[in-house]
């Protein structure tokens, strides 16, 4: 049964995954880039942004954090994301403000925390400004980020590189309303400029201290909000003299603030996360797999190989094609208790038993949030 809660941050929704008590983290909840896509369906699924999974540490945060595309894919981090997993640790362990989590992600550890007003704050970590840690083609200008121009279906269009852990092509442009997001969007994100591909953003200037932007995500396609995004937008229209180091980014699902601290040189974001729902998913949403479209393969976790130096085995990605070591297999205890589990319960009981979880949460969310409430 897999039990998850809906969470969305300015109309950019996720579905989240508590595996911090995992003994196999590296099972996934049994996810494939196939069953991450029936997911996300909108008509066919529960329907979503994305997936985001809770993990156990590895490098001595407090959690680890995975997260997958719509298409299956995974990117590096998710600033939208982040605050919409730091919202739902508050909201599942009872936490209240002041409270912050040290993640670990692909791109680095990130440090979100919990504000007084409900919103969460990130700290984001500084921008990369060098084209091979965005990473692009484009040559660094005399502004001090890598810049040029590109020829986008029939145009030529100025744009500027950034990097938060993942990639961001920004593109000012006179009237934000009047792009073809669609096709200037999905255009640019395959570009040869840039070899992982790119998310995409065009920005307009309302004054230094307001920007309005549009999103073009690099797997999920155009979106309400992307926080990475708004960080890069933010960076690159400053070094660009366009805007100051801090700055509201008006996004279509609603505002973000946006601090470049001259000082430290991190990126501070601050928005809304805010729960939607919990559910369990019924077993046969993923039973009819082989009808659905191919998907590229979930990358590993971190470029370190399969087989740690320890001589552990990491089997999520190891093992995909079955067992290295069937005589003694690392989750085979873990799975022994799942299947135990199973076979011992009805499907009934399981549905009650994710259902009283999922009215345990809601219950101390709508205690949390009714009027009068500490």
């Amino acid at each position: 049964m897999l039990q998850f809660s809906k969470y969305q941050g300015l109309g950019n929704d996720f579905l989240l995954l508590d595996g911090r008590s995992l003994e196999d983290p590296e099972d996934l909840f049994g996810l494939t880039p196939e069953r991450v896509q029936r997911l996300c369906d909108r008509r066919f699924g529960v329907g979503g942004d994305g997936v985001i999974l809770a993990l156990p540490p590895r490098e001595g945060g407090e959690l680890r954090m995975r997260i997958f595309n719509a298409d299956g894919t995974e990117p590096e981090m998710c600033g939208n994301g982040i605050r919409c997993l730091a919202r739902f640790l508050a909201d599942s362990d009872g936490d209240e403000a002041p409270r912050s989590w040290e993640i670990e992600t692909l791109a680095g550890r990130i440090v979100p925390a919990l504000a007084e007003d409900g919103r969460i704050r990130v700290d984001m970590g500084p921008p990369f400004l060098t084209p091979e840690t965005v990473p692009t083609t484009l040559a660094v200008g005399e502004q001090g980020l890598p810049v040029g121009e590109l020829e986008v279906l029939g145009q030529r269009l100025a744009v500027a590189a950034a990097g938060m852990g993942n990639p961001h092509a920004v593109v000012p442009v006179a009237d934000v309303a009047a792009i073809d997001l669609e096709g200037l969007g999905a255009a640019l994100e395959v570009h040869g400029a840039f070899p992982a591909r790119t998310n995409v953003h065009f920005v307009q200037v309302l004054a230094p201290d307001h920007l309005v932007m549009r999103v073009w995500e690099r797997g999920a396609g155009p979106t309400l909000a992307c926080g990475t995004g708004a960080c890069a937008t933010l960076v690159a229209c400053h070094r660009l003299g366009l805007a100051a180091r801090h700055a509201r980014l008006d996004l279509p699902g609603g505002p973000l603030e946006i601090h470049w601290d001259e000082a430290s040189g991190h990126v501070f974001m601050t928005g809304p996360a805010e729960a939607v729902f919990d559910g369990v998913v019924a077993p046969s949403l993923f039973g009819e797999e082989e009808d659905m479209p191919p998907a590229p393969a979930m990358a590993p976790p971190t470029a370190s190989p399969a087989q740690a130096g320890d001589g552990a085995i990491d089997c999520a990605t190891a093992c995909v094609n079955g067992c290295l070591r069937p005589e003694a297999c690392p989750s085979a205890e873990a799975r022994a208790r799942v299947t135990a589990l199973l076979e011992g319960r009805s499907l009934d009981d399981l549905v009650a038993l994710a259902g009283e979880s999922l009215e345990s949460r809601t219950r101390g969310r709508l205690s949390r949030d009714a009027p009068g409430a500490p």
